[in-house]
């Protein structure tokens, strides 16, 4: 156990964060699976609007420095190219 005050604090900030941090990735992984189930119903305006909000969530994990920017990229061409293919 940390006996610095300072270190002691810092425990405890990193687990809320790691809390935080865990919650956020949670719900990025809803936001996805919403727009594969809605291509998968061929659900075309859902399908956008789910993929709206998996874009901000995948633009929010970069900033939070949760991704990388390639793997957010990598991903909103992805889910674009499905809602795309729909008619």
């Amino acid at each position: 156990m940390a006996q610095i005050k300072s270190q002691m604090k810092r425990i405890l900030t990193n687990e809320k964060r790691k809390l935080a941090n865990a919650s956020f990735k949670t719900s990025l992984k809803t936001a996805l699976k919403a727009v594969e189930a809605a291509v998968a119903n061929k659900d075309k305006a859902a399908a956008v609007s789910a993929l709206n909000l998996a874009y901000k969530k995948l633009d929010k994990s970069v900033s939070k420095n949760l991704h990388h920017k390639n793997y957010a990229n990598r991903e909103k061409a992805r889910l674009a190219e499905r809602v795309n293919s729909l008619n």
